[in-house]
């Protein structure tokens, strides 16, 4: 009776880890295609009346801006550099938004890292990894 309540977990316990091991050779493997695709990321915004676009990568890094000769009409350094100022921080903000969702898809759901991306929280990027320490493990 023991023996074949041991058989039964150890197959139990052999199906969880192939599943766990199935998840983490898919999440290796998809690594490579996601560094590229990060790489690749580009968001573009323009103002609202058009005359600044601006280009962003996935970590929301300046790529370029480009101004329509027409702003120059206007003559006021203080709202172009607001039209830019704000034109950037919308492509960034899109940026984060998008690598979020590109590496959500690679990584398991409820994953320390997504989360990290949403919230910026080292605390819950670094939570799994102080409950093991604390426990010894």
């Amino acid at each position: 009776m023991a023996e074949s309540a041991d058989r039964d977990a150890n197959r139990a316990l052999r199906a969880r880890f192939d599943e766990v091991y199935g998840q983490y050779q898919r999440l290796r493997s998809g690594l490579d295609e996601l560094q590229i695709r990060l790489a690749e990321l580009r968001v573009t915004e323009r103002s609202d009346d058009g005359q600044v676009t601006a280009v962003v990568g996935a970590r929301g890094e300046l790529i370029s801006v480009e101004v329509a000769p027409s702003v120059f009409r206007d003559r006021d350094a203080g709202a172009l550099s607001r039209k830019i100022t704000d034109t950037v921080l919308r492509a960034s903000r899109a940026a984060v938004t998008a690598t979020r969702e590109l590496v959500a898809g690679y990584l398991p759901p409820g994953s320390p890292s997504v989360e990290f991306l949403r919230t910026h929280d080292f605390g819950a990027l670094l939570g799994r990894a102080d409950a093991v320490l604390s426990r010894g493990e």
